[in-house]
This record gives structure tokens, sequence and C-alpha cells, in this order.
């Protein structure tokens, strides 16, 4: 009678959890993708109130949150890129990269940059890299290959964007 007894309680279990999945299902149909996004948005803004993630912009993405993790573990550093208008770029890279890892870092700065602020859409990289070099302590970063360690470069380190000179 006991094992009748517990497998009668399973039943009204199953039944439940049943019951529960239904009004749960109905629950999910209800939302709007918009109910969703501004769920999501709200969590976020409370992740990015996170002492270690504080610095982060509102619309902050996957990749900055990771990046800012690692920061914090000591896995990436990061590089102050200076333009010549003065503009500092505070570009987050892993310890290991190469000069091409960079390269991609600051588009993608970039290309966040002003995407948030709302400026020129289309920049032609390969224009850019043709006109501007990579200038660490007087070296120029040419060999995309080459690890930013092994030209010397740390965490903090100040890496300046200057415009190539022209043949004559």
């Amino acid at each position: 009678m006991a094992e009748a007894e517990q497998g009668d309680l399973l039943v009204v279990k199953e039944e439940c959890s049943q019951d529960d999945r239904i009004e749960q299902e109905d629950d999910e149909e209800e939302m709007t993708h918009a109910d969703v996004l501004d769920i999501f948005e709200e969590g976020l803004a409370r992740l990015v109130q996170d002492p270690l993630l504080c610095d982060l912009p509102i619309q902050v993405t996957l990749e900055e949150i990771n990046s800012q993790i690692a920061l914090e573990y000591g896995q990436a550093i990061t590089v102050r890129v200076c333009k010549a208008d003065g503009e500092v770029m505070p570009i987050v890279v892993v310890q290991n990269a190469t000069v091409l890892d960079l390269k991609k870092a600051i588009r993608r700065y970039v290309e966040l940059k002003q995407q948030r602020e709302g400026g020129i859409q289309c920049i032609g990289w390969k224009y850019v890299w043709r006109t501007f070099h990579l200038v660490f302590q007087g070296e120029k970063l040419e060999d995309d290959k080459m690890k930013l360690k092994d030209y010397g470069i740390k965490n903090r380190d100040e890496i300046t964007f200057l415009k190539k000179l022209r043949k004559k």
C-alpha cells in the first residue's frame, strides 16, 4: 500500500509539473521582443554597476565585458593609442597579442564608438593602414605577426598613430 501511495504522489507531482510547464509556456508566449529587450537591458544595467565593470558604457557589448574581466585577471593589457588630434584610445588586447590583433582591436573600438556617437559609418581600413603607422618609442610596428611584448609593449604603454611620410 505504501508503494501505491508513493506512486500516486508521483503522478500528482507529474501532473503539477506539467501544469506549471503549460503556465510557463503561456507566460513566455505573452512576452514581446521589446519586453525581453527591456528585461535584458535592465539586467545589463545592473551588471555594469558592478565596481569591476562600472567604467563600461551603458550600451556595453559582451566582448567589452569579457575584455574587462580578462584585464582584472591579468589575461589582457590596455594599450593607449594616441592619435594626432590628442584623442587617446584605450585598447584592450590579450597578453600575447600580435600587431594584427592590436589593429583589429583598434578597428572594433572605432566602429563601436561611431555606432554609439553616430559618426562616419564607413572607414576604408586598408587606406588607414597604408596611410598611418603605429609607433612605440620611435619604432614602427610594421610586422603584423610580431607579438606586442616582443616590441617591449606592456600594460598601459602608449603607442602613437602617425601619418606615414610620402616618398619623393
